[in-house]
């Protein structure tokens, strides 16, 4: 069994709807998925996705990159996660690569935001770091984020970062990219994370994995990232997939009474 930990199936780069996607999903033995939230104007559709698929897990929170999406407020992100589908807090995070540093304080208080709202709501964090590692562990620690605990997610960053969110509690997620023949030190991280802190993403409709990068990507290729992850550590395939899933369902622990309900774990 596989899990996609992190897509965006609700984009509209998907015009032809779901069930092909859940098909390819099925045929390459993904059978959950977690779509992510990037700001509340989306939400609905993600919550209407995940509530007609079992399959299919939801998130809430509003990208750190969307400069003029509505603010949630830390009630609001609390009331919206008692949705029965919805599993964690997210994506959240801070973003550098187009902004100067100087210039976005309104994300730094929006992660803190997200972060106090998961506390609140016992769900754990789906963080996004970009160009902006260091401020984003620092506001981690100042606000308790281990207390949540969450998943540091399609992780490009160093081996020092990726030691600094464990060290908080975190799990380590990878998308496509670590399939990429140019990523050679984040193919490293992804030899030296602990086994039972990974897990695996598609980061869809984005980063397609090789054999597929250059096109739309969908949950059904996380097979790859499996795949590659298993060949730098030496490692069978259903290892990974294992390790991978089980972790997934311990740090989503509603996701995993929702499979168990739904006998699909």
């Amino acid at each position: 069994m596989l899990v996609d930990s992190h897509c965006h199936i609700d984009f509209p780069d998907y015009p032809e709807g779901v069930e092909g996607i859940l098909a390819n999903m099925r045929r390459e033995g993904v059978r959950h998925a977690l779509c992510v939230s990037v700001s509340l104007e989306r939400l609905p559709g993600i919550l209407a996705l995940a509530e007609a698929h079992a399959s299919l897990f939801a998130s809430v929170g509003v990208h750190p990159d969307h400069e003029d999406a509505r603010e949630p407020s830390v009630a609001e992100l609390v009331a919206l996660a008692r949705h029965p589908k919805v599993v964690a807090v997210g994506e959240t995070g801070l973003d550098y690569y187009r902004l100067q540093r100087e210039a976005v304080e309104w994300q730094r208080q929006r992660f803190r935001v997200h972060i106090r709202a998961a506390r609140a709501a016992d769900k754990p964090l789906i963080v996004h770091t970009r160009s902006a590692a260091a401020d984003t562990l620092a506001i981690m620690a100042e606000e308790g984020a281990g207390e949540a605990g969450g998943v540091m997610h399609c992780f490009t960053e160093s081996q020092q970062v990726a030691d600094a969110a464990l060290d908080q509690g975190f799990y380590i997620s990878f998308s496509g990219i670590v399939t990429f023949k140019n990523a050679r030190e984040l193919k490293e991280v992804a030899r030296r994370v602990p086994l039972d802190r990974l897990l695996i993403e598609t980061d869809s409709p984005y980063l397609a994995p090789v054999p597929h990068r250059g096109k739309r990507n969908e949950p059904a290729f996380v097979r790859h990232v499996a795949e590659e992850i298993a060949t730098l550590r030496g490692l069978a395939f259903e290892e990974v997939a294992e390790a991978s899933s089980r972790n997934f369902f311990t740090l989503f622990k509603d996701a995993a009474a929702l499979a168990a309900t739904a006998n699909l774990q």
